[in-house]
């Protein structure tokens, strides 16, 4: 093996180091923004996404960015969903 070639080890190394600024950016921000509940479920929902991406050896940094947008979209709808219904009881019902 070269030895400027990085290990298989230090790269999985550096993509989990990657991947755990990722999440800790996200649920920083988060409950900057929204509070300690939505944090804990925002990070819930980062690791349900990071199970969907699949096989952890094969990350890379892009990956982690999708897993962070994806968690994001959860967390947009589990917000507009409950006050969009708020502002306006007609949602959902159907007119013709």
């Amino acid at each position: 093996m070269n030895s400027q070639e990085p290990s298989s080890s230090s790269n999985c190394a550096i993509e989990i180091e990657i991947a755990e600024r990722e999440l800790s950016a996200f649920i920083r921000a988060v409950t900057q923004l929204f509070g300690p509940d939505e944090a804990k479920l925002s990070a819930e929902d980062w690791l349900d996404e990071l199970e969907l991406v699949g096989s952890p050896h094969r990350a890379t940094s892009r990956n982690w960015r999708a897993v962070t947008i994806a968690t994001a979209a959860r967390l947009a709808n589990r917000l507009a969903v409950p006050q969009h219904r708020r502002s306006d009881p007609r949602v959902g019902i159907l007119s013709c």
